[in-house]
């Protein structure tokens, strides 16, 4: 076998279980959407609120963690267990001590949202909602830990397998807890953030319980030693993962903000705002596993001392990125008048989706071009790149001129598109420029990363 096609088997096997993994965690809020639904209109707009400040700051605390990446991956390649080990305790650390200040945040869920000008019973009830999911912060965050362990160390499996059961435990703490069953009171609203909880507690004890059965943790454990929460081992993880969380944040935010645009725009472009995105999330799970990949094999092949094999590697996994979503772009176009009918029966909100459906469809192509990149950068420990590039292209390009363009040129709902579309289409094209000039390769003429020294470039 070639060894390109080599390389393409290998990320598809690391990233297709990534992949469903996230297309499963999608599925968790899906239910928590349909089943709050049937509480009330003002129950499922609470919970709608309530997410905007619980992922805005959980996804935060996911980003740092993230940091992870990096170090285990290149540990893992280098068969060094015992520093994989220090990083998953020192992520375990970090994660209780993010938990907290995450939490201290969701007390004020309340104020925030007021602050944003939302109806004060809206406010209450959200409020309320997200008070009842601070029990399960710890358990998520201590989750995206172990998982990014597991998956630096190419175990993709056990998060994907840990994750469908816990969408059975979803439905069933949600039925019970929501509707009041099985001698349980019915809680409503504050029942779907309970439920939320207990679904994130038993994914970490499920991830746990699965390591210690399979013994997943053989060659990369160590007794719990307070070596791990050394200054150097903090300021490492942190080098790497804040600015990976700015950029997943820059992004997450930016996405909002169009929202807060299209809603400017009406009820019909916004609801045609929100199904053409929906369906553009759908379709990143599938580059986001890819990502996943290329973050465990460039950074396994750095560690291993083969820098030539990871720029390959690199390349495969964008080309593979750009391929998956050139599929979900054709389908974007081909069945731009079928797909909004799968949301809605408004002929208004059919027609001006399937308007911006082809622009969605380039917006994929680009999407799934940078995440991957992400990914790659990620596995060789440059992570400020794509926080700046976010930035540039979201935050100075794609909304300053799709809110023009939308707002005051004329253009409407497209125009707004177009814009979010050229802006990530800058992003993809920078990224892809940075790794064709300071990408593995270059490591061999002394542009690597200090391993252990936590030197993020």
């Amino acid at each position: 076998m070639s060894p390109l096609r080599a390389e393409i088997r290998k990320m598809i096997s690391l990233g297709a279980p990534v992949a469903a993994a996230q297309l499963s965690t999608m599925l968790l809020g899906l239910v928590d959407t349909l089943m709050v639904a049937r509480v009330s209109v003002d129950a499922m707009a609470a919970a709608a609120l309530a997410n905007v400040w619980i992922f805005g700051t959980l996804m935060f605390a996911s980003g740092v963690l993230f940091g992870l990446d990096p170090i285990v991956t290149r540990a893992h390649g280098a068969r060094d267990g015992g520093r994989s080990a220090l990083a998953l305790q020192t992520g375990v650390g970090v994660a209780l001590l993010l938990s907290l200040g995450v939490a201290a945040l969701w007390t004020e869920s309340e104020r925030f949202l007021l602050l944003t000008g939302q109806e004060p019973e809206l406010a209450r009830m959200a409020h309320s909602y997200t008070q009842m999911q601070i029990p399960g912060i710890p358990f998520f965050l201590v989750y995206a830990v172990l998982r990014q362990y597991l998956q630096a160390r190419e175990h993709m499996r056990p998060a994907l397998w840990v994750i469908l059961v816990a969408n059975v435990v979803n439905i069933f703490a949600n039925w019970t807890l929501i509707f009041g069953h099985l001698g349980a009171p019915a809680l409503g609203l504050e029942g779907a953030g309970l439920a939320t909880a207990l679904t994130r507690s038993f994914s970490c004890l499920g991830l746990v319980l699965y390591v210690r059965v399979f013994r997943l943790h053989d060659g990369a454990w160590l007794p719990w030693t307070w070596e791990a929460f050394r200054p150097h081992r903090l300021r490492e993880l942190a080098s790497y993962g804040i600015p990976i969380a700015v950029q997943i944040s820059l992004e997450m935010w930016a996405f909002m903000g169009a929202a807060l645009i299209a809603g400017r725009l009406g009820a019909v472009a916004l609801a045609a705002h929100t199904i053409a995105m929906n369906m553009a999330s759908l379709s990143f799970m599938l580059p986001l596993g890819v990502a996943q990949g290329a973050t465990t094999r460039v950074g396994n092949l750095l560690g291993a001392g083969r820098p030539a094999a990871a720029q390959r590697a690199a390349w495969v996994s964008m080309a593979l990125g750009a391929g998956v979503m050139s599929l979900a772009a054709l389908c974007f176009v081909v069945f731009r008048m079928a797909l909004p009918r799968l949301y809605t029966g408004d002929g208004a909100v059919i027609g001006l989706a399937a308007s911006i459906l082809p622009i969605a469809a380039a917006f994929q192509i680009f999407d799934g071009t940078q995440v991957v990149a992400c990914g790659v950068l990620r596995g060789m420990g440059r992570v400020r790149p794509a926080a700046v590039l976010n930035f540039v292209g979201y935050w100075l390009l794609a909304l300053p001129i799709g809110g023009w363009l939308a707002l005051r040129g004329g253009w409407g709902l497209p125009g707004l598109w177009w814009a979010l579309c050229g802006g990530l289409g800058f992003v993809a094209l920078l990224l892809v420029l940075y790794i064709r000039l300071r990408g593995p390769s270059t490591l061999e003429q002394g542009g690597a990363v200090v391993f252990g020294g936590g030197e993020a470039q």
